[in-house]
């Protein structure tokens, strides 16, 4: 009884830690976002230098050679860059404010309903070699909740009704958007996993560190810069 008290004792304050810190990222990145440019670019430019920072440390924990480590710090440079070059044109007075806030409340969105789907339903493991607390069952929770952020988000600016194609194409977004994130979430795992360590950090108390809270949105974020590309654009 008493090794279970203290088990209790210790989730609570884990608990504690976690909803402080979440409370202090949000105050700041929400005030950075609001004040917008060129604050919410230096604020992004702060995140991504230390996501850097931190993915060179699972480098230097897991590659063998200079030539295997360059070759992941070149790769860390370019994926941290182009997520981050997306995230920045944000702010609400940025070119892309709407576009970028969306993916930050649809990662948020499927964080909050893998957490939740998982829990309740539970169920097979995706990968469970590699993260052995993802379900199926919380990737399907996360893409629900993903999905109707962009579905809400594509009713409220219809004018004159709902076109049904356009919202099942929004839909589809944030489904897809989900998947990204969480296959984000997987490769950071997987960097761990061979670095042999729980946190990619220790700067956020009860979250570990930077790379923790943004895997799934830099991956987000580069696959959208990636496409914008890919279909003739220059950004967001």
């Amino acid at each position: 009884m008493a090794d279970g008290n203290i088990l209790a004792g210790g989730r609570s304050v884990d608990l504690v830690k976690r909803t402080v810190t979440a409370a202090i990222m949000l105050a700041v990145a929400g005030s950075a976002y609001w004040i917008g440019r060129p604050w919410w670019a230096a604020f992004v430019l702060v995140l991504s230098l230390g996501v850097l920072w931190e993915w060179a440390q699972l480098v230097f924990a897991f590659a063998r050679g200079p030539l295997s480590r360059g070759g992941w710090l070149v790769i860390g440079f370019a994926y941290i860059a182009i997520a981050g070059q997306t995230l920045a044109m944000g702010g609400h007075d940025g070119v892309a404010s709407t576009q970028v806030l969306l993916m930050i409340l649809g990662v948020v969105a499927t964080d909050v309903g893998a957490y939740f789907a998982g829990r309740s339903i539970g169920g097979p493991k995706i990968a469970p070699s590699i993260s052995p607390s993802k379900t199926w069952a919380g990737l399907a929770g996360g893409m629900c909740a993903s999905a109707a952020v962009f579905g809400g988000y594509a009713a409220s600016a219809m004018v004159g009704g709902i076109d049904g194609l356009i919202l099942a194409r929004w839909l589809a977004f944030g489904a897809v958007l989900a998947v990204v994130a969480q296959a984000g979430d997987f490769f950071e795992s997987w960097m761990k996993r061979r670095a042999g360590v729980k946190d990619s950090g220790r700067l956020l108390p009860g979250h570990g560190g930077l790379y923790d809270r943004l895997d799934g949105l830099m991956a987000v974020a580069f696959v959208a810069m990636v496409v914008t590309w890919a279909t003739g654009g220059y950004g967001l």
